[in-house]
C-alpha cells in the first residue's frame, strides 16, 4: 500500500493510493492535514466521489476544522480497473483499511457510506471490529442495507435469472455489452429516475451528474458486483456499532433499498438515530442534501460529546 501525490490545490488535494493488490484508488482531500476529525465519504454501486459533492460542501462550511476525504471504489470513476474476482465487499473493505491507512493514519475517523457505501462501512465494521470505538467514532449509513436486498423493493429483480445471463454475456463480450448499456440508459432513464430519486420533482443539474456517473461506468463493474449483492449479510457488525455514534438514513420513496432495511438496522444498534426523509428516493445524497447534512451535524455533535467523553474518562 502507498499513496502518490498528484495534484495540489488550496480547495481539494487528490492522490492516489495503492492497495495491498496493487489497484490505485482516486482520493480527494478537503480541509486541513492536522485536522482532529477525518470524516471519510463512500459512495455507491456505480457512482463516483462526485455523488457526495452537495453533501461534502455543506460538511466543509458547516467543520472548517473537519477533514473530509472521499474515493472512488475500484473499478468506478477514476480509480483503476481490477480483477473482476475483487469486485466484492469483502474486498471493498479491505480497500477501505488500505485507504485510512494512508490518508489518516492517526486520529479518530467519522464513515458515512451511501448504499454500496454503506455496505462496505458495515463490511469493514465486521472484518476490523477493534477498529470501531478506537479508530472509528461513528458512522452513517445511508439509504443501504445489512442484509436481505434481494428480498425487498428493486432488489427483488437480483433474483431473475436474466441477471445471470446478463452476467454471463458481459464476461464473454463486455465491449458490445458496455455499449448495449449506453443505449439502455436513453431507453430507462425514465425508470433509473424513479427508482433513484423517488417521487419528488428533481433540478435537471441534479439528473444529469447522476446520469453521467452511471454511463460512465464499466459494464464488468457493474455486472461484476452483483453477485456480492445476492450473498451480502453483515447483521452481525450492527451491534459493534452499538458502541459509537450512529446515524441510519433513508429516504421514504426509496425503492432500491426501502425503508424496511434502515428500520431493522436502526432497531439493531443501541442508540442510534433513525432519520427517514419524506419523499425521497435512493439518491437522497444528490435530493435532500441539506437534509443529510443536518442529521449528519447531529451526528458530528454526538461524536464529539462522546470523545469529550471518553477523554475525561482517560484524564
Amino acid at each position: 500500500m502507498s499513496i502518490t501525490s498528484t495534484f495540489t490545490a488550496s480547495a481539494e488535494r487528490r492522490a492516489t493510493v495503492s492497495t495491498r493488490d496493487g489497484v490505485g484508488l482516486a482520493v480527494r482531500e478537503y480541509g486541513p492535514r492536522n485536522a482532529d476529525l477525518t470524516v471519510v465519504l463512500l459512495h455507491g454501486h456505480c457512482l463516483r466521489a462526485e455523488s457526495w459533492t452537495y453533501v461534502r460542501d455543506a460538511l466543509t462550511r458547516r467543520y472548517a476544522g473537519a477533514r473530509v476525504v472521499c474515493y472512488d471504489h475500484r473499478g468506478h470513476g477514476d480509480s483503476a480497473a481490477a480483477a473482476q474476482e475483487t469486485y466484492n465487499l469483502e474486498q471493498l473493505g479491505h480497500d477501505l483499511r488500505d485507504v485510512l491507512d494512508a490518508v489518516a493514519p492517526t486520529g479518530p475517523v467519522v464513515l458515512v457510506g451511501h448504499s454500496m457505501g454503506g455496505m462496505t462501512a458495515l463490511t469493514y465494521a465486521g472484518q476490523y471490529p477493534h477498529q470501531i470505538g478506537t479508530r472509528i467514532v461513528g458512522v452513517a449509513l445511508i439509504a443501504t442495507a445489512a442484509n436481505g436486498l434481494a428480498d425487498a423493493g428493486f432488489g427483488r429483480l437480483l433474483r431473475n435469472p436474466v441477471v445471470s445471463v446478463f452476467q454471463a454475456a458481459v464476461r464473454r463480450a463486455p465491449r458490445v455489452m458496455h455499449h448495449a448499456k449506453l443505449l439502455a440508459s436513453k431507453v430507462f432513464a425514465p425508470v433509473i429516475r424513479t427508482a433513484e430519486f423517488g417521487d419528488r420533482r428533481v433540478s435537471p443539474r441534479v439528473l444529469t451528474l447522476a446520469n453521467a456517473m452511471h454511463n460512465e461506468t464499466p459494464i464488468v463493474t457493474m455486472a461484476s458486483f452483483l453477485s456480492a449483492f445476492m450473498t451480502y449479510d453483515r447483521t452481525d457488525a450492527l451491534a459493534v456499532l452499538s458502541g459509537i455514534p450512529t446515524l441510519v438514513l433513508c429516504g421514504s420513496a426509496d425503492l432500491m433499498t426501502p425503508a424496511s432495511h434502515s428500520v431493522a438496522m436502526a432497531a439493531a444498534v443501541d442508540y442510534s438515530d433513525l432519520v427517514i426523509v419524506e419523499g425521497a428516493g435512493h439518491s437522497v445524497i444528490l435530493e435532500q442534501p441539506a437534509r443529510v447534512a443536518d442529521a449528519m451535524a447531529r451526528l458530528m455533535t454526538r461524536v464529539g460529546d462522546a470523545e469529550s467523553r471518553r477523554l475525561a474518562l482517560v484524564a
